[in-house]
């Protein structure tokens, strides 16, 4: 069947394949792909170029694998040109197609890809060799196949032949006529027909996945993917499916527009094996979008970029060598799964990336993505269940628009353009489309207005709603779409076996689908009907079709009220109860509704419509009603509709009374005489007062209500009389942060609680604009003023903070009024705009030597954009602090997703624009920058607690899913410092006076239970504190006194040992050896992997992580230490107790306490420059020593980082620390004397400090079984950590 006919079929038909299909080349690959990269070759067209073939090539005869026909002299005489026709080569040269094969399975390739780029009839049209594209397929598979079939002979590893599916040279989404917008020179079934002979003679000729590759429009691709889904349903065949997507450059789009978020969301209905990009970019430049795509899809991912861009020459530059360390950098990563080369890679290049990535391992794993909806124009729109309310916009509807019509009638389609492009300005998250008109021919006027506004990138951006009563028409607006759409619709009155029919080819074209409430006895009224026919389709869609939920969508049928039949009167309660019940039932789907019909009682009254729809919808929402077709624009605000008009709506919506019906017949009954009145020349009396009334409010109350209402007739002149207000506004700033700032947050309070609907917050924005665009140029003045007035502010080095609005998010009002505020504090801003892509803005950050870089969105989806912001800055290794703002951003989010993602410098939620220039001088004043991120930190740190301790139920990954998601270092090349000496080293009577820079005084105010609060948390501004400062220095003072008395008295001893030793990890444990032959295990020391489910967590740690793996190589050492300084404390204590002065003894335990911290940072720091030397040239000064500003990290067993004290037992085996430092360890594993440290030493620059956190089953009984221990001793010493009840 043809592309928009039926799915079914009675028999399959038969292959005629050569070879039999290999079953487990998927579940192989899998495999495979756990335990290293596999290899993608490189481009065929760059090889062919080195044989320096002739016309005369291209046509000649030839033989190949005994086979004395396989091409005879049929192009001696060929009309056309053929030099060039890279995949007739095939046919003409076949032992070098075969021999290019074999060099790349030579160099490493895991697959090669068939001489099939333009193997489609469309392609060979050019040639005029459309009939041999059978031949050209079926060959280019063969040769393949047997170059794999030979060195999996020779070698004894698998080899795959990938058939080669190209982009044609046609374009679905692109018009070749510039004058003619909606003009296409090939059809979506006509693809689908091409694209199904080419995979056809590719699986006979013995491929053994398919690989859709190169695609600049992605219409193509899914007309390539329905035709692959055809014929494997045809021919009762399966095999993997690879996707391959083209950037074509740095704006990061496809040819044909779409985001790579967009793409993947588009062809994802195909379920490929792996997903990726190649051609066009090189790695540099494919790198952001490589990681975008990375991030969201939910399969393998590859990447085969050309060798850099292309020289002056046409060539490519990057070599062999210099490409194989970028692609092994993506690898270590976590970007890929699979890598290769295009244009201008050869077998070198291939060779040198697979040796390149042959000891990485698998960084990647495959995303859980929650499974939300996810739909997309150009961009992508991902509906949560924390998504705002998706307004469809209506207009486009000649049954719903007398003006849409008309322009459709007169042939006016560019005018008809611009009525959708109104709805998308107007905040339209979807756009239906329909031509249901008995006049009109609907498939053609459905297939020109989708080709028409696919060119128009400002409509096209949003996913559509192809909407008809008619199937084959919401067919033909799938044709002509490459992102996901959602029918509009289909339902159960057809007949289940119809029904099933419609949802799968909905399925096949990747789209969403809106089910009527409707089945074969008709539409559904009441709330069970409505209930029983939904979860009816629902067990049908996701049982038979294999639907997903998430992509269901019920129109429960909004009927008209208040039509003077009792009956009628239930219809708004009827749909309001049975949203809850399927939404609670049917998981997942979505409901959405027509709202017009509720109110087409009251036509041509608008007031009246209006007011309904807003408490309809108010109530609806809280019900679980997820979308609607509505013109939201119109709608009134909740709480103004007038209280009287709004309780008549809330009876007759919500049938509250018998009465309803008719009192809102009386009001529109005046309505009608008012507007009667109006025709006739009358005056509005009503809407004169209520304009009256606003008008005559204060000024700061007209701003607001402005604002409110989106009116902005008004707005300059409300600005300006505020202005001229010196008393309440001494300066312009004073205005944005007095009324206008409260104007917004207002209406951000509306609109969070469901009174207010996007494009109502669009039209105050675009007031808020106005009247911050009226006083710019007054704040610029002043600000030249005060420059004038003090030059010494023009002199000074101000911030330089750069502001943008994510990728997907064209909302900047929020920002712009920061910026304004900033601004006027005499801040250098930087704002790049809207929809700004991660490298984008990072590549500015360091061009403009950005001090703040600040991130704004408005949508739900520039929240996962920010944490990828975040994760690139680390991955960068920036240290500017980051700020999040803007309306769906919060605090909690800030806390728990995105700042765990960026450690290197502060990450900070701000409120809003009068909380950011605090914020700012603070993180740009020395003096204050780092309490004030501590205090941040310290706070968000227990907001995440709070968070993760407030879910019902904890989440985990298994030990294996954790072990795959360890800490990834590159080992390779890495030569570990080696220590100065192996074995141990003793430190005995050291100086007390040594050991004084290194004491860090905040835990000694901790033990007094003093703590400052920001600015003065911290030593030594705590003495500052209004509330504690005066005690705190108090107290300090003593302790000076005492400190000094025990040092210049020689009260304490200090002892210490440290030891080195050659160390290697074996998975989750490390080996420590007794010296360089790493042959004799001293001890094997057990560490811990975090297992508990932590949002935006890349990584699940465990200490081992930090040492080389045995199967590396690389000789790697650990060290370990124990001090203390508390020898002589009995006896110093005991001097207290006798006069009974329990603080002088709290006193000095406090600071035996403090030298023996002081003891370890002290020896830290020795060990780092000299007896490691890792890190010879540090120049860090103590202050910054406490700080943890150094490489390595010093954890200790008992501690978050590997909670099992009894690990110390093992130290102090190694250090044979009783006899060398006088330190002993109890049974219960606790030092003695107390004033004791103890810890292991860890040079690898990328350890740091984490909480192992809660554990499961599975590793306690691997744990217990690593230490020999049995279940119950496992659990009683992990108790604390235990994820489960024993």
């Amino acid at each position: 069947p043809q592309a928009g006919n039926s799915t079914s079929h009675i028999m399959a038909k038969t292959l005629n394949r050569w070879c039999p299909i290999q079953e487990d080349v998927e579940e192989y690959c899998k495999k495979t792909l756990s335990e290293r990269i596999m290899i993608i070759d490189g481009a065929m067209g760059t090889v062919i170029q080195q044989y320096k073939l002739q016309e005369e090539d291209f046509r000649s005869s030839a033989k190949f694998n005994g086979d004395d026909n396989w091409n005879n002299d049929q192009f001696k005489d060929h009309k056309k040109d053929l030099k060039g026709n890279n995949d007739l080569l095939t046919l003409t040269k076949p032992e070098v197609i075969n021999e290019i094969h074999n060099r790349y399975f030579a160099a490493g390739a895991d697959f090669a890809e068939t001489n099939t780029f333009s193997g489609t009839t469309v392609a060979q049209a050019d040639y005029g060799l459309e009939h041999l594209v059978y031949d050209i397929n079926y060959k280019s598979a063969q040769l393949c196949k047997l170059a794999a079939i030979e060195v999996q002979k020779a070698t004894g590893i698998r080899k795959f032949c990938a058939g080669a599916i190209g982009p044609t040279n046609r374009t679905l989404s692109i018009s070749p006529k510039v004058e003619n917008a909606a003009f296409r020179n090939i059809t979506f079934k006509e693809l689908v027909t091409a694209y199904k002979e080419q995979a056809i003679a590719l699986v006979e000729g013995g491929c053994d996945v398919l690989f859709v590759e190169t695609i600049f429009d992605t219409l193509n691709a899914k007309a390539a993917l329905f035709a692959i889904d055809e014929f494997f349903e045809e021919y009762n065949v399966k095999m993997p499916i690879i996707i391959s997507g083209t950037i074509v450059d740095m704006s990061g789009r496809t040819l044909s527009g779409q985001t790579t978020e967009a793409f993947w969301i588009s062809v994802r209905h195909a379920n490929p094996f792996c997903v990726g990009l190649n051609c066009a970019l090189g790695p540099d430049q494919m790198r952001p979008f490589m990681q975008r795509l990375s991030n969201c899809a939910t399969c393998y991912t590859h990447a085969y970029p050309n060798a850099g861009l292309p020289n002056a020459m046409g060539g490519y530059d990057l070599t062999p060598a210099q490409m194989g360390p970028k692609l092994r950098a993506w690898a270590a990563d976590g970007l890929v799964n699979m890598v290769g080369g295009c244009c201008g890679t050869t077998p070198d290049h291939i060779k040198a990336i697979a040796d390149a990535v042959a000891d990485v391992k698998p960084a990647r794993q495959i995303p859980e993505q929650p499974n939300h909806m996810r739909l997309s124009g150009l961009e992508d729109l991902v509906i949560t269940n924390d998504s705002v309310f998706q307004n469809i916009g209506e207009r486009c509807n000649v049954a719903g628009s007398i003006r849409f019509k008309k322009l459709i009638v007169g042939n006016d389609w560019g005018k008809a353009a611009e009525i959708a492009q109104k709805q998308v300005e107007d905040g339209a998250q979807l756009l239906d489309i329909n031509f249901d008109d008995g006049m009109l021919d609907g498939e053609d006027c459905m297939r020109k207005f989708c080709n028409l506004i696919a060119t128009e990138p400002e409509i096209a951006k949003i996913p559509m709603v192809v909407d008809s009563s008619k199937f084959n028409i919401c067919v033909a607006g799938l044709e002509c779409l490459q992102g996901k759409c959602i029918v509009n619709s289909i339902s159960l009155k057809v007949g289940e076996k119809e029904f099933i029919e419609q949802a799968k080819l909905v399925k096949r074209y990747g789209a969403a689908v809106i089910v009527m409430a409707f089945d074969e006895e008709g539409q559904a009224a009441d709330c069970e009907a409505k209930v029983r026919i939904c979860q009816r389709a629902f067990k049908i869609l996701t049982e038979v079709v294999k639907f997903n939920p998430v992509d269901i969508v019920f129109d429960l049928n909004i009927l008209t009220i208040c039509t003077g039949l009792e009956e009628h009167n239930n219809y708004g309660v009827d749909f309001i109860k049975a949203t809850k019940i399927i939404k609670d039932s049917c998981v997942g789907c979505k409901i959405s509704g027509g709202l017009s019909n509720l109110s087409f009682s009251f036509r041509g009254l608008e007031v009246i419509r209006e007011a309904m729809h807003s408490v309809f919808l108010y109530h609806a929402i809280k019900a679980g009603m997820d979308m609607a077709i509505v013109n939201a624009g119109n709608l009134p605000i909740y709480d103004d509709i007038e209280e009287t008009l709004r309780v008549m709506c809330e009876d007759a919506v919500l049938n509250k009374n018998s009465d309803a019906t008719e009192k809102l017949l009386d009001r529109a009954e005046a309505e009608k005489e008012r507007i009667a009145a109006l025709k006739a020349g009358g005056n509005d009396g009503k809407a004169v007062k209520q304009a009256a009334e606003w008008r005559s409010g204060s000024c700061k109350d007209r701003l607001i209500h402005a604002l409110l209402k989106g009116i902005d007739e008004f707005i300059e002149a409300d600005t300006e009389e505020a202005r001229q207000d010196k008393d309440s506004y001494p300066a312009p700033l004073n205005i944005i942060e007095g009324p206008l700032m409260e104007g917004m947050n207002l209406i951000g309070d509306l609109f969070g609680a469901g009174k207010m609907f996007l494009p109502q917050v669009i039209k105050s924005a675009r007031v808020m604009k106005k009247a911050v665009a009226y006083l710019t140029p007054f704040m610029e003045e002043e600000k030249a003023r005060k420059l004038l007035e003090n030059p010494e502010m023009a002199q000074k080095k101000t911030g330089c903070v750069l502001m943008a609005t994510v990728k997907g998010d064209v909302h900047d009002i929020g920002k712009n009024i920061v910026g304004v505020v900033l601004g006027c504090n005499n801040y250098n801003v930087v704002d790049i705009g809207v929809m700004c892509p991660c490298e984008n803005i990072l590549d500015k950050a360091e061009e403009v030597g950005a001090d703040i870089i600040g991130l704004s969105g408005l949508i739900t989806p520039s929240l996962d954009e920010m944490v990828t912001v975040a994760k690139e800055m680390q991955r960068r290794n920036m240290k500017v602090p980051l700020l999040i703002g803007g309306a769906t951003t919060s605090r909690m989010h800030t806390a728990v997703k995105i700042e765990p993602c960026y450690t290197n410098a502060p990450t900070m939620h701000v409120l809003d624009a009068s909380r950011a220039v605090a914020v700012v001088s603070s993180l740009l004043d020395a003096n204050l920058k780092d309490d004030f991120a501590a205090e941040t930190s310290e706070l968000y740190e227990e907001m995440r607690e709070e968070h993760y301790a407030s879910l019902e139920e904890r989440k985990f990954k298994t030990l294996e899913q954790a072990r795959k998601m360890e800490m990834r270092v590159d080992w390779k090349g890495r030569e570990p410092a080696k220590p100065s000496f192996i074995g141990r080293r003793k430190y005995c009577n050291v100086p007390l006076e040594d050991l004084l820079p290194y004491i860090d005084w905040n835990p000694f105010f901790a033990v007094w239970q003093l703590r400052g609060k920001y600015p003065n948390r911290g030593y030594p501004k705590i003495f500052e504190d209004e509330t504690v400062g005066a005690e705190a220095k108090k107290v300090f003072d003593e302790a000076q006194k005492m400190l000094k008395s025990i040092v210049d008295g020689r009260k304490l001893t200090a002892n210490g040992v440290a030891a080195f030793f050659p160390a290697n990890a074996v998975g989750d444990d490390i080996e420590v050896y007794e010296d360089e032959e790493r042959s004799k295990v001293l001890q094997t020391l057990c560490t811990v992997r975090q297992q508990e489910l932590r949002e935006e967590q890349a990584e699940y740690l465990a200490m081992s992580d930090f040492i080389a793996p045995k199967t590396s190589g690389v000789k790697d050492y650990i060290g370990l230490f124990a001090v203390t300084a508390g020898i002589g404390m009995d006896k110093l204590i005991a001097s207290y107790e006798a006069n009974s002065d329990d603080y002088g003894k709290i006193m000095a335990q406090a600071l035996g306490d403090r030298l023996a911290e002081a003891f370890a940072e002290k020896l830290h720091r020795d060990v780092r420059v000299t007896e490691w030397g890792y890190s010879a040239d540090e120049t860090l000064d103590e202050s910054d020593m406490l700080k943890v500003k150094y490489q390595g990290i010093r954890p200790a067993p008992g501690y978050p980082s590997q909670p099992d004290h009894t690990e110390k037992d093992k130290m102090w085996k190694l250090l044979q620390a009783d006899d060398l430092a006088s330190i002993q360890l109890t049974e219960s594993m606790a030092m003695l004397p107390a004033a004791s440290v103890s810890g292991l030493f860890f040079a690898n620059k990328e350890s740091k400090y984490f909480a192992v956190g809660k554990i499961c089953k599975d590793q306690v009984a691997d744990y217990a079984a690593r230490k020999g221990w049995d279940m119950d001793t496992a659990e009683r010493h992990l108790a604390p950590m235990l994820g489960y009840d024993r």
